[in-house]
């Protein structure tokens, strides 16, 4: 079975993540002179949550208002010149999933050079006919592995941390927040993109101020200057942690020891409290 960061990946889910990665259509983000000038229809259809994630749709230049969707073969009918400038507009606007040549001409060759300008491409499913050696990478980049195979105690007080530890979600949306519920018995936080208000009413209600790093239950919580909780993770003993660095499909839950975890974290204007679950 393959395996990514530490997680074994099954085949269902590896096509699952072709299919993400390469929808059969996909958004192009351009100005409304771009479209007029390149003739696209704009569309007002809505990405979904894997599709957000994959192409950075949160990022996207506030200039490139209107989203144009494409199958490859709409996309292969465009003049060259037009294919050349529209994936050159999608780096400058902020879109994800634009990688370069010259990191994947062992996988896509000509065919990636000859796609758009020769420097940048967007995946289609007929270039990963290697998605074994593709995902992975694309999966792996920036993150660090899981490393729940090397935990020897699990906590008996985290009912389902170890069910968790060392898996990924279905798609996009579970996130940190659910993921720390989950860990401490909240049947389905996992499953969920789990907003602030909930999470937060679950802190008031389930935890207390205090805790230590060294031992299991002490859930860290990440607030900006605002007070707004940004992140969260939770300790499951001799110095390990159980976190989601994000909510796309791309990250797993995974343990990373406290130090790693907090390392990872460090962002300008963050606080760091800790609370000890009870109950």
């Amino acid at each position: 079975m393959l395996t990514v960061l530490g997680i074994n990946v099954s085949p269902d889910l590896l096509d699952r993540w072709v299919d993400w990665l390469a929808p059969d259509q996909q958004p192009f983000f351009v100005t409304k002179k771009q479209a007029t000038a390149w003739k696209l229809d704009p569309d007002d259809r809505e990405p979904s949550p894997e599709e957000r994630d994959t192409y950075r749709t949160y990022n996207i230049d506030r200039r490139a208002a209107r989203t144009v969707w494409l199958s490859e073969a709409a996309y292969d009918e465009l003049p060259k010149a037009t294919r050349a400038a529209l994936v050159r507009a999608q780096v400058n606007h902020g879109r994800g999933a634009v990688p370069t040549n010259r990191k994947w001409a062992d996988v896509v060759g000509a065919a990636g050079r000859q796609q758009a300008d020769g420097h940048r491409f967007v995946w289609w499913k007929s270039l990963l006919t290697e998605p074994d050696k593709v995902l992975p990478e694309i999966v792996s980049e920036d993150l660090g592995p899981s490393r729940h195979a090397e935990v020897r105690t699990w906590p008996k007080q985290l009912e389902r941390v170890r069910e968790l530890a060392g898996t990924f979600p279905d798609g996009s949306g579970p996130n940190c927040f659910g993921t720390v519920m989950a860990a401490c018995g909240v049947e389905g936080a996992e499953s969920v993109w789990m907003l602030r208000e909930p999470f937060e009413e679950w802190l008031a209600n389930h935890t207390e101020r205090g805790g230590r790093d060294d031992v299991p239950g002490t859930v860290f919580v990440w607030r900006d200057t605002g007070s707004r909780v940004q992140h969260a993770a939770v300790t499951i003993g001799d110095g390990w942690m159980l976190h989601k660095p994000s909510q796309s499909w791309m990250t797993p839950r995974k343990v990373r020891s406290v130090s790693e975890v907090k390392r990872a974290t460090r962002t300008a204007g963050w606080r760091l409290e800790r609370h000890r679950v009870v109950g």
